[in-house]
């Protein structure tokens, strides 16, 4: 029995809560060779349990856990971008720093800075010698803007090849202090990640929103969105909250070509609701995202004004709708007391595949938002790889049966942990009738903890039914299911 990869904190779930849902796909889903996670009811038909009046199937959702090392880098940071080099195997991460303006000016300096790592743990700030920062070009300050003024909110982007134009490396970023019409959100290509090509940085929306304006490409719309304020409309100008309005909503808007300015108008996808505004949270702060198996994952930034700000998850099968969790379980919460995190937390999507968990970097204060005394920091936080939400069998058994899904080819592999008791899987057809030589008697109990373990049935692969319509139905015994996969053979 393989122990379990990660202890994390779970929270429960009844599959009956109050979560939102957008329409269901069509039958049979082509799952294709993508992950198929249980986040939400999209791949599922139905679920329920043995003992119907006492235990149920339940949704848990497993928060990561802070690395007992933290903080990796200390002082002077802010938003954490990060990736990891497909060839050398370095860590390579870019964060915001500021000087804080004086009471007299209050304008604060925004820089991009660069840091390193051969492990992803023990970080290098090299000094590079670009730009010049509290009176001194000794230091690892890799990008200004386009006007050397401000840069800030960066997000090391993951686009297809065809919109590189070339550079290993493209980033978007605010940045303002350029002549009026030429602000806002930009991007701009490297080769390096350190040296910035100034004459490709291009504007892609004229707006002031002071946040990470996170950019995905959506290869299912065809188009790139990005998750901002709604600055062109909403704090304008300081002239009361009447007029104003109030812009800390996560609004979206998209546009065809990343390299050209974009004409459409951010619109309102997500606003604080009643469950938040039970906690006193009435704002996000932002929604940094990432698209990934055919869902759009937010961190959003949940904001107390004008104190504590931590991380919570959402997630849009469609891209434009998104949900939570009911009890808005947080991600990535606030340190203790007096600790380097205590006051905001600022997780990223930009998540690192290592071995079976998925490591997410994010940036802590030691203070709540409306104070200067404070200072940012770079966290760690591990998670069991695709490990958000799991389908949890309770001790009685019970059962998830998915809707028709086209079987791709290649075997089955489920993401499991069965350590405390079982998992068994059999395929049936479109009226739930068993397939001969795939039912439950034909395969082995499951009772480890895997990400990646291989299922078959009397030494068969599903490969053998490539191409056709299938249920998969798993039966839970005290056991977690987070995704399953169809895995080419090659």
């Amino acid at each position: 029995m393989k122990p379990p990869i990660l202890t994390t904190c779970a929270i429960v779930f009844h599959l009956g809560a109050s979560i939102a849902m957008t329409a269901p796909p069509q039958e049979p889903v082509e799952i294709g060779h993508t992950p198929q996670f249980f986040i939400d009811d999209h791949i599922v038909d139905n679920r329920w349990s043995f003992k119907m009046k006492t235990e149920e199937v339940v949704r848990r959702f497993h928060a990561p856990k802070k690395y007992a090392g933290n903080p990796l880098i200390v002082g002077g940071c802010g938003y954490a971008s990060v990736v990891r080099d497909a060839d050398t195997g370095i860590f390579k991460l870019w964060y915001q720093t500021h000087v804080r303006g004086t009471e007299d000016d209050d304008k604060s300096a925004y820089g991009i800075a660069y840091a390193e790592s051969k492990d992803g743990l023990a970080w290098i700030r090299p000094e590079l010698g670009l730009y010049e920062w509290k009176g001194t070009k000794a230091n690892n300050i890799v990008w200004r803007g386009s006007a050397d003024f401000r840069a800030s909110g960066q997000q090391i982007l993951e686009l297809p090849e065809s919109a590189r134009r070339g550079f290993r490396y493209v980033m978007a970023y605010h940045t303002s202090g350029a002549k009026r019409g030429n602000n806002g959100i930009h991007v701009v290509g490297s080769q390096d990640g350190i040296h910035w090509d100034k004459a490709s940085d291009t504007q892609v929306l004229d707006i002031s929103s002071d946040t990470v304006n996170s950019v995905i490409f959506d290869p299912a719309r065809g188009e790139y969105a990005m998750f901002c304020r709604a600055k062109d409309r909403y704090l304008a100008g300081q002239t009361g909250i009447l007029n104003t309005g109030e812009s800390r909503r996560i609004s979206r808007v998209a546009g065809k070509d990343l390299w050209s300015k974009w004409v459409a108008s951010p619109q309102s996808i997500l606003i604080p609701d009643e469950l938040d505004l039970e906690r006193g949270f009435n704002r996000f702060y932002g929604m940094p995202a990432r698209y990934h198996a055919g869902i759009t994952f937010g961190f959003v930034w949940s904001f107390k004004l004008n104190s504590d700000i931590w991380t919570e998850l959402a997630w849009s099968r469609d891209g434009v709708t998104f949900e939570r969790l009911p009890a808005r379980p947080r991600l990535i919460d606030l340190g203790p007391a007096d600790s380097w995190d205590d006051g905001m937390v600022f997780g990223s999507p930009d998540w690192i595949d290592v071995g079976d968990e998925w490591w997410l970097y994010y940036a802590g204060w030691n203070g709540p938002h409306g104070i200067p005394e404070r200072d940012g920091s770079i966290g760690l936080a591990k998670l069991r790889k695709e490990g958000f939400v799991s389908l949890h069998g309770p001790k009685g058994g019970g059962v998830v049966c998915t809707r028709q899904i086209r079987w791709p080819g290649g075997d089955l592999i489920v993401n499991a942990d069965a350590h405390a008791g079982e998992l068994k899987v059999r395929v049936s057809d479109a009226l739930r009738k068993p397939i001969a030589g795939f039912n439950y008697d034909d395969t082995p109990v499951f009772k480890g903890d895997s990400v990646s373990h291989a299922v078959k049935w009397s030494g068969k692969s599903l490969d053998e039914l490539k191409n056709q319509v299938i249920r998969l139905e798993f039966q839970l015994h005290e056991a977690d299911l987070y995704t399953f996969t169809a895995r080419e053979i090659k």
